[in-house]
C-alpha cells in the first residue's frame, strides 16, 4: 500500500509521455548485445487522474531506450502479476483507498496479454475478498492466486483470499479468504491487521503472509489436493517480528536458503534462514544513513538474477535505492551504496531481464527512471533515462514475443 498516513497518496503529473535519454544510458554491456527486446509492463495509481490504467512500453535491453506500445485502462493496478507463459496478466484494483467506505471491496482484474503487440485485454474481473488489494502471487502448480488486502479500516482488517485460475488464465470467486486479527504500537499505523504480502516458498510448500499491522509473518502450509483445506497454519503459526516494525514484503533467494524482509515502519532489512516452513533471523541492518535524521519507509526488495546483489527502496524524505551485497555463504548482507531515484516516493523497482538496468518509479513525482547498472559491483550510475508516466507504482518485464 501507500504509506498510509505517513505516505499518502498525491497528485501525479503526467499519463503516457515520450522517453528522454540520458548520455549514460547510451548503451549496455557487451554481454547484453544482441539480447532480444522486452515488454514492460507499468501499474499506477489512476485515483488522481493522471494515469488510466496499466501502461505497455518495448525496452530495449542494448540501450535501456524505452517506448509507449499501449495502455488499458482500470482502477489502481498498483501490482501486478504475469501468468504463467506470459499470457495472461493479474492487476490488483486497490479500492476503497485512504478515504473510501469500509463496505467497498477491492478487486483484482485479469487481462490476456499479446506480447507481440503489447495489447491487453480484460478477461474478467472478480472481487478481493478484502479491502485495498496490494499483492499477488501465484501457487507454484498455477491453479491458485493468492492476493493480500491491506485495509486501510480496521473493519474489516487485514486478510488474504485465494482465487482459482482457471484454464483461459481467468479468475473464478475466491476458494478461501483468511483475515488476522491483532494489532501492533504504532497508533494510526498499526491498529489493525494489515497484510502487505504473500510468498510462496521456493519448495512450493508453504505460503508467508507479512502483516505490517500485527508485526508478524504467518506461515501456511499449502496442500495442492486440498486434504488439509489448501491452506493450514503450520505449527509454529508465525514469526514474531520487532514491536512496531511494520513488516512489508519478503524474498527468496534461488537456492531457498535464506530469504531477505524489508520492514516499512521500523526501515530495515533483515535476513533470514529458511527451513521447511521455518523463518529465523540472523540479521538487521538500517536502510538509512548514520546520522539520517528524515521520515523513512522501507517498500520493496528484489535480488540480482545471481544473487550477489539485493535491492531495497526507501521512501519518506530518503527516496532512494540501498544497494547491498550478498554473502554467499551464510546470506548475509554488506551495504554497497545508495543511489537517489530522483523523485518522491519510490515502491516497488525491477532489474530488467539482462541485468543491465534497474527502473525505479517515484509515485509522487510522476516519473520512472532507468538506471544502468553494473553486474559486477551491483551499483547503479547516475544520470539515468527519465520516463514521465502518472503515479507510477509497479513495473514487471516480460519478453516480446
Amino acid at each position: 500500500m501507500s504509506g498510509r498516513k505517513g505516505f499518502a497518496l498525491t497528485s501525479a503529473l503526467a499519463a503516457l509521455a515520450a522517453l528522454a535519454v540520458a548520455p549514460s544510458a547510451a548503451h549496455a554491456g557487451s554481454d547484453a548485445q544482441g539480447a532480444a527486446s522486452y515488454d514492460l509492463l507499468v501499474g499506477t495509481y489512476t485515483n488522481t487522474g493522471k494515469s488510466n490504467g496499466i501502461h505497455v512500453y518495448r525496452f530495449d535491453p542494448q540501450s535501456g531506450s524505452v517506448s509507449p506500445l499501449s495502455s488499458v485502462q482500470t482502477v489502481n493496478p498498483s501490482y501486478l502479476l504475469v501468468g504463467r507463459g506470459n499470457r495472461t496478466v493479474y492487476a490488483v484494483n486497490e479500492l476503497p483507498g485512504d478515504n473510501g467506505p469500509a463496505t467497498e471491496h477491492g478487486g483484482v482484474s485479469a487481462f490476456s496479454f499479446d506480447a507481440v503487440s503489447g495489447q491487453l485485454k480484460l478477461l474478467d474481473h472478480v472481487s478481493s475478498q478484502g479491502n485495498d488489494p496490494c499483492y499477488l502471487s501465484l501457487s507454484p502448480d498455477g491453479r491458485y492466486l493468492f492476493v493480500a488486502n491491506y485495509s486501510v479500516a480496521s473493519d474489516p482488517g487485514g486478510s488474504f483470499a485465494v482465487l482459482p485460475v482457471k484454464g483461459d488464465g481467468s479468475l473464478g470467486d475466491a476458494v478461501l479468504s483468511v483475515h488476522h486479527d491483532g494489532r501492533g504500537p504504532m497508533k494510526g499505523r498499526q491498529d489493525s491487521a494489515h497484510v502487505h504480502s504473500t510468498v510462496m516458498s521456493p519448495d512450493g510448500r508453504y505460503l508467508f503472509a507479512q502483516d505490517l499491522g500485527t508485526d508478524k509473518l504467518y506461515a501456511y502450509r499449502y496442500t495442492s489436493d486440498g486434504s488439509r483445506g489448501l491452506l493450514s497454519p503450520t505449527e509454529t503459526r508465525y514469526v514474531q517480528m520487532g514491536a512496531g516494525s511494520g513488516p512489508r514484503h519478503l524474498v527468496f533467494d534461488a537456492l531457498g536458503k535464506y530469504a531477505y524482509l524489508t520492514s516499512e515502519l521500523a526501515a530495515t532489512v533483515t535476513v533470514l534462514r529458511y527451513r521447511d516452513g521455518t523463518l529465523e533471523t540472523l540479521q538487521t541492518l538500517p536502510l538509512a544513513a548514520p546520522g539520517f535524521k528524515g521520515k523513512q519507509g522501507a517498500a520493496a526488495v528484489h535480488l540480482s538474477a545471481d544473487g550477489r546483489f539485493l535491492y531495497v527502496s526507501n521512501r519518506g524524505d530518503a527516496n532512494e535505492i540501498v544497494i547491498f551485497a550478498v554473502n554467499s555463504g551464510d546470506g548475509r548482507l554488506t551495504l554497497v551504496g545508495r543511489q537517489s531515484t530522483l523523485g518522491r516516493t519510490p515502491r516497488e523497482f525491477a532489474i530488467d531481464p539482462s541485468g543491465h538496468w534497474l527502473i525505479v518509479g517515484n509515485q509522487e513525482s510522476d516519473t520512472a527512471y532507468v538506471f544502468r547498472r553494473d553486474p559486477q559491483t551491483g551499483k547503479l550510475e547516475p544520470n539515468p533515462a527519465r520516463l514521465d508516466v502518472g503515479a507510477p507504482v509497479d513495473f514487471k518485464f516480460t519478453p516480446a514475443s
